[in-house]
């Protein structure tokens, strides 16, 4: 597919970084979008810069609400693009939509930890059952999963559990690598490609954390300040003089800095996956740090979880210890 114009495209998690970006993007080339997203207001967000970017010409746009873990909800978002886009066909499947959160088997509860789960994989087990037949139908088609640098190396550091979202990122990876031969021999005309980003300037931490808390408030709880107080005391912080209202300033600052200070943009990284789509590159990986971590965890796996290769890479590439 070696251009988008005139094509009819699927984007889950659209009201944000990546997810709105790869929309904006995919609009400017003249390509049909339907993107979901559980916030109302981000979903309008991003159509009003789709308009302000000037649609092309006879373009149908569509906006959803759907929650990419709840089949019930991700087969109405099927139904409503089949009536509003008037087609019983798509070309392009992207299945962005992810949170994090739930890290922890011990520190964090069961439903914290399905929430992250079942979103980041089961929205894209329930994005690939639910479209296949549309894209079957269509000339030519292409899935496209993101999973995570977290995919091939579960960790964000030695001082904080992270194993359901790179559990589901794992799994993202390997159901995407085994569709390749699946899609080969079964629908040739589909291809299919995992997105594996490293660290990108989007606004994942907050909003996690809302989704999480179920809550808009930019604020966290009383819980999550207790457990930031504690992680930051096994860094080696000395947290014990510092208020309540100083570590919601220090949570905050980190969310922004998470999503201002990022060594490749959503907007970057939406091209680079474009990019890979038209390249038919089966494997996407997205910024400098994600493809330095590949080539480290490949030349020694047996070392990738201990200290001293987090801190070398860190250093190397300018993340944040911890």
């Amino acid at each position: 597919m070696k251009d988008f114009a005139g094509k009819i495209a699927v984007v889950t998690g659209g009201g944000t970084g990546m997810g709105r970006e790869l929309v904006r993007q995919l609009v400017a080339e003249g390509c049909n979008v339907a993107t979901c997203d559980i916030s109302a207001d981000a979903m309008a967000e991003t159509r009003r810069l789709c308009e302000a970017d000037k649609l092309p010409q006879g373009l149908c746009i569509t906006t959803h609400i759907a929650d990419v873990s709840v089949e019930d909800q991700v087969l109405r978002f099927r139904d409503e693009i089949e009536q509003q886009h008037a087609t019983d066909r798509i070309h392009l499947l992207f299945n962005n939509a992810g949170i994090g959160g739930g890290g922890s088997l011990f520190t964090n509860s069961r439903e914290q930890w399905e929430r992250t789960f079942n979103i980041c994989w089961g929205g894209v087990y329930f994005g690939v059952r639910t479209f296949l037949p549309m894209l079957m139908k269509a000339d030519e088609a292409h899935i496209v999963n993101t999973s995570s640098v977290n995919g091939f190396w579960a960790s964000v550091g030695m001082l904080r559990s992270h194993t359901a979202y790179s559990a589901a990122k794992f799994a993202v990876k390997g159901f995407t690598e085994a569709l390749i031969n699946d899609l080969r021999l079964n629908a040739p005309h589909i291809k299919c490609s995992v997105v594996m980003p490293g660290h990108i300037g989007t606004s994942i931490m907050s909003n996690s954390r809302k989704v999480q808390s179920g809550t808009d408030s930019d604020r966290l709880t009383d819980s999550e300040v207790a457990l930031m107080r504690t992680r930051l005391g096994m860094a080696g912080m000395d947290t014990a003089n510092m208020s309540d209202e100083q570590l919601q300033a220090l949570a905050a600052e980190q969310a922004r800095s998470f999503r201002e200070d990022a060594p490749t943009s959503a907007a970057a990284a939406a091209k680079i996956i474009l990019d890979g789509v038209k390249a038919e590159r089966w494997r996407i990986l997205v910024g400098d740090d994600a493809h330095r971590l590949d080539e480290r965890v490949r030349q020694s796996p047996e070392k990738a979880y201990d200290l001293d290769f987090y801190q070398s890479f860190a250093a190397e590439v300018g993340w944040r210890l911890g």
